[in-house]
C-alpha cells in the first residue's frame, strides 16, 4: 500500500498504555498501526524520542465572530489551537453577536466558519430565556449540546447572551432530556456574586484579591447542587463546566454515584495558577469563577490526580488589550489559552505530578469525544481520523507574545516556562502545525458530526 503518511519510532500512547510502533495514514484515517511499516508513504514523519497521542478535542472554547470578530476569529484562533495541539473544538454559543439561540445565528456562525478553521469544529446552542421554542431547531441543526449561565450576565447590547432563571432552566431541561441532549452550565449562584460584587466596589475594595473573593467557593458549589436537582427532576443529561473547587466535585460525583448522567470539567489555569498570582499578573488572569487560593488548587489537583475529573477545556474566552486594563473587576473575565492547554498540563500532571500518559490522553481527547457522541476522534485506533499530534517531553520554552497566534496576542502564562512542547499538529492525516515552520498550508478544518 502507498500510505499518505507514516510516523515512525515514536512512543504511541493508547489508552491502555504506550508502545513504539508505526502509524500509517490513508484517506485521512488512521489505516495501520504496526510494530514495522514497511510501505512506501508520500511523506514520514521521524517521531523518535517523542510521544505520539491523539490531538485535543476542547468543548469550550469562545470564537467571537461574527460580531466581535476583533476580539477573536476562526482564523487566528484555529491556529493558536494548532500550534498548542487541538485538532477539534466545539464553540460556545457566546460570545460572537448575535449569541447562538436559534438557527438563524447558528447559519451565521456555519457560514462564517466555512474555509477560516485549521482544525475540525462545532457548535453549542445557546439555552436564555426567550429561546425556549428554539431548542428543537438548534438540535436538528446539529448543535452538539446545548449552553446556559447560572451567573449574572450583564448585557444591553442587542443580541448578546443572558442567563437563564430557575423557569427556564427547568423547561429547558425538559426539552433537552425530550431531544437526547446535554446541557452544559456555568454554574455560580448569580444573586450573591452580584451583590458581592456591588457591595465590594461600593466600598471601595477592588483589588484582586477582592475579586476572588467576590466569587467564593460556596456559590460554585450552590449552583451545581441546583443543577442537579433539576437535572434529576428532568432527566436530562448534564456537564458541569470550568469547575474549580473539590468541593463541587465532590457533589457532582455523588450525584453520579446516585444514577445521574453527569460529566465535570475543569482548565488548566486552575491548576496552572493561583488566587495569589492574580495581583501580580494582573486582569489577564481574571476569569469566572475564579482562580482558588493555594490551598483549595491543592485539593483541585488531588480531584484530577484520582480520576474525577473527566476531562480538561481551555475556555478559551479572549478579548482586546484594552479590555484586560485596569480595574480588575470592570476588565473582561476570560484567559486566551487554547495555544498551551496540551504542554502546559502535560508538564504540571505528567511530568511534575506523575500522571500516566494514558491517563492524560483520556482527560484531553478520548473522554470529551465520547460524551459529545465523535466516535472518529480522541484516541489512536485504526479506522479513526489521523487526528495526531507529537510532543517533545524534553523540550522546553517561554511562552512570548511575539509566539502567540491569537488576535489580540495577551496570555496570562506570558513569561512562564514549559517544559516540554508540540511540535506537530496533524489534522485527519494534513500537517497543520510544524514547529519549525509554523502553520502549513490552507485551512482544512470540517465541521463535526456526532453520531448518536
Amino acid at each position: 500500500m502507498m500510505y499518505d503518511l507514516i510516523i515512525k519510532n515514536g512512543n504511541v500512547v493508547f489508552r491502555d498504555g504506550v508502545r513504539q510502533v508505526d502509524i500509517g495514514v490513508k484517506n485521512e484515517k488512521i489505516a495501520c498501526i504496526a510494530m514495522e511499516i514497511t510501505d512506501e508513504a508520500k511523506e514520514v514523519i521521524d517521531a523518535s524520542g517523542q510521544y505520539v497521542m491523539p490531538g485535543m478535542v476542547d468543548t469550550h472554547v469562545h470564537i467571537s465572530e461574527p460580531g466581535r470578530t476583533e476580539w477573536e476569529g476562526f482564523e487566528t484562533g484555529s491556529k493558536a489551537m494548532a500550534a498548542g495541539g487541538t485538532t477539534s473544538y466545539v464553540e460556545m454559543p457566546l460570545n460572537a453577536l448575535p449569541a447562538t439561540i436559534n438557527k438563524e445565528a447558528l447559519n451565521l456562525k456555519l457560514d462564517a466558519a466555512i474555509d477560516q478553521n485549521y482544525v475540525d469544529y462545532g457548535f453549542y446552542g445557546g439555552l436564555v430565556p426567550e429561546n425556549l421554542d428554539k431548542l428543537a431547531e438548534l438540535s436538528d441543526a446539529g448543535v452538539l449540546a446545548f449552553k446556559c449561565f447560572l451567573s449574572d450576565i450583564t448585557s444591553d447590547i442587542p443580541g448578546d447572551f443572558t442567563n437563564v432563571d430557575d423557569y427556564t432552566m427547568y423547561k429547558g431541561m425538559q426539552k433537552i432530556a425530550e431531544l437526547g441532549g446535554i446541557l452544559c452550565i456555568h454554574a455560580e449562584n448569580p444573586s450573591v456574586t452580584s451583590k458581592l460584587t456591588e457591595e465590594m466596589i461600593r466600598e471601595g475594595r477592588t483589588s484582586a484579591a477582592d475579586y476572588v473573593d467576590s466569587r467564593p467557593i460556596f456559590t460554585e458549589v450552590d449552583a451545581v447542587q441546583r443543577a442537579i436537582l433539576f437535572a434529576k427532576e428532568t432527566g436530562c443529561k448534564l456537564h458541569l463546566v470550568h469547575i474549580s473547587t473539590s468541593e463541587a466535585i465532590q457533589v457532582i460525583l455523588k450525584a453520579r454515584s446516585e444514577g445521574l448522567d453527569v460529566t465535570v470539567e475543569s482548565c488548566p489555569h486552575y491548576f496552572a495558577m493561583t488566587a495569589e498570582q492574580v495581583a501580580e499578573i494582573g486582569p489577564k488572569a481574571k476569569c469566572q469563577p475564579p482562580l482558588r487560593k493555594a490551598k483549595d488548587q491543592a485539593k483541585l489537583w488531588d480531584e484530577l490526580l484520582n480520576g474525577n475529573i473527566d476531562w480538561l477545556t481551555s475556555d478559551h474566552s479572549p478579548c482586546t488589550e484594552d479590555l484586560k486594563q485596569g480595574n480588575i473587576f470592570e476588565a473582561w473575565g476570560g484567559i486566551s489559552g487554547v495555544q498551551n492547554n496540551v504542554d502546559l498540563m502535560f508538564d504540571l500532571a505528567v511530568k511534575q505530578r506523575g500522571l500516566a500518559v494514558e491517563k492524560f490522553v483520556d482527560l484531553i481527547a478520548f473522554n470529551p469525544s465520547k460524551r459529545f457522541s465523535l466516535p472518529y476522534k480522541g484516541e489512536i485506533a485504526v479506522s479513526k481520523d489521523a487526528d495526531i499530534i507529537l510532543l517533545d517531553p524534553n523540550q522546553s520554552y517561554v511562552v512570548k507574545r511575539e509566539d502567540l497566534y491569537y488576535k489580540n496576542k495577551h496570555s496570562a502564562y506570558e513569561g512562564r516556562k514549559i517544559d516540554c512542547r508540540v511540535t506537530k499538529t496533524i489534522v485527519r492525516g494534513n500537517v497543520v502545525f510544524d514547529l519549525q515552520k509554523g502553520i502549513v498550508g490552507e485551512p482544512i478544518g470540517k465541521l463535526l458530526v456526532a453520531v448518536k
